[in-house]
């Protein structure tokens, strides 16, 4: 603590064991930081198996793609939880990976951030878009990125379960267990856990009731809305480690491989996919909140019905496939199914845009210092062509929203547009994997 009641902004609450980082406070400086310190951040998260795009005027409704184009463009069902954040959002069409266009589908998850060339018989990858960002951004942050995924690990070729890839194209291992996540954000071991905490989570105590104390001390010397944050915070704290503790004996099953045909649904009764999702989304911005790390990648689910991502719908809603038999049954009627589990995975990436548009710190809202990329790598059948994307949020690294705009598959590969999104963030690159000179037509400024 500084003179006159100020505190540094990497400042803790300590409790046994643990030591808990702190959002920003107006005490934490004297003055608004100029324009230039503000953080510049990126998010990608990714659904798999391509989304609902049938050709039958039947099911328009079902269909993922806008109505139309530029700014009047018209969403359909699926996209409808989108339209509060319509000036928010940039969706975009047309967009693939060239080298991808012709390869079973399922390898969709391998390079949609690499853009990496997997059509010979050995797996050769390329370093991802997020790790180039992450090795730019990782001096100002405690962690160079987090890497986030259903099922943890990485998977194997075409069913990978992870969208980084470092500088060898190597996949770099997911997490997924929140408890794990969770406890990393507040060990004072740099990610282990201490002998106190241990016993601490053996007598079920959670991290908001070991740093209670010292947050009562911090209070009186506080203003009313620091107060206000102070307390928002240590209420998010608590809400999120009670959802952790619902979810923990879901993360307990062992994460093998499995004939998803053959699964007992009974044995995971308890899975709430919504929860799931959405406690991962609460640690994201919790991340970006504490400015732990600038860089964070989401794969939902993996390819192909592997993992529990591919019973979501039966949870969702109430359906008695999984989502790639869904994707491949349409001769029975699944475009309807399939565009309502679209809607609502739309309806959970729009919980994670509300939250990163209400949620600030010293810099503004986390949603206007973020790029985040949502999509898949492939579309209907799981033909790796016009990548369904919505890219969001950045305003103060010059990105302007509220158009759909279909672009030139034949001359605008995807990794333009992550050229350009590196840019905007800061970092100097004419190239990426497959760019082209192709000028990348409007969102930029």
């Amino acid at each position: 603590m500084t003179n006159n009641w100020k505190i540094n902004r990497r400042s803790f609450l300590q409790g046994v064991g643990v030591s808990c980082a702190l959002p920003y406070l107006d005490v934490m400086a004297e003055d608004k930081p100029a324009e230039d310190t503000r953080p510049k951040r990126m998010a990608y998260v990714y659904i798999p198996n391509g989304v609902s795009l049938p050709e039958d005027p039947e099911y328009a409704d079902s269909r993922w793609f806008p109505v139309g184009e530029g700014k009047d463009y018209k969403v359909t069902k699926t996209l409808a939880a989108m339209k509060p954040f319509r000036d928010d959002i940039s969706i975009l069409g047309g967009l693939s990976h060239p080298k991808s266009r012709n390869l079973l589908g399922h390898l969709a998850g391998d390079t949609w951030l690499t853009a990496g060339d997997l059509r010979g018989a050995k797996y050769l990858n390329n370093v991802s878009v997020d790790q180039l960002a992450a090795q730019e951004f990782k001096q100002h942050t405690r962690y160079p990125s987090f890497v986030f995924s259903t099922d943890g690990g990485v998977g194997y070729k075409s069913r990978v379960s992870t969208l980084s890839f470092d500088n060898n194209g190597k996949p770099i291992p997911s997490e997924h267990r929140h408890r794990t996540i969770f406890e990393r954000y507040f060990s004072p071991q740099n990610g282990t856990t201490t002998a106190e905490r241990k016993r601490s989570l053996s007598m079920n105590q959670k991290i908001v009731d070991l740093v209670l104390e010292d947050s009562k001390s911090l209070r009186p010397n506080l203003g009313q809305q620091d107060k206000y944050k102070l307390d928002e915070y240590m209420h998010s704290l608590n809400r999120m480690e009670e959802q952790i503790k619902r979810s923990e004996a879901w993360f307990d099953v062992p994460l093998k491989d499995f004939d998803s045909s053959k699964l007992e649904l009974d044995v995971y009764a308890h899975i709430d996919p919504q929860a799931y999702i959405r406690s991962i989304f609460d640690l994201m911005v919790l991340g970006y909140q504490l400015d732990l790390t600038r860089v964070m990648t989401y794969m939902i689910a993996r390819e192909d019905g592997m993992g529990f991502g591919e019973n979501f719908p039966k949870f969702a809603i109430g359906s008695k496939q999984g989502h790639h038999t869904i994707t491949h049954d349409l001769a029975t009627g699944h475009w309807k199914e399939w565009g309502d589990y679209d809607t609502w995975m739309t309806t959970q990436f729009a919980y994670f845009m509300d939250k990163m548009k209400n949620t600030s710190d010293e810099h503004g809202t986390l949603l206007d210092n973020t790029q985040i990329l949502y999509g898949s790598s492939c579309s209907t059948q799981h033909n790796a062509n016009n990548c369904p994307l919505i890219l969001a949020g950045g305003k103060n690294m010059g990105l302007e929203h509220g158009e759909y705009t279909i672009y030139d598959p034949k001359n605008t590969p995807l990794s333009n547009l992550y050229v350009k999104m590196l840019n905007a963030a800061g970092i100097e690159t004419e190239t990426f994997a497959d760019s082209t000179e192709e000028p990348f037509k409007g969102i930029f400024a």
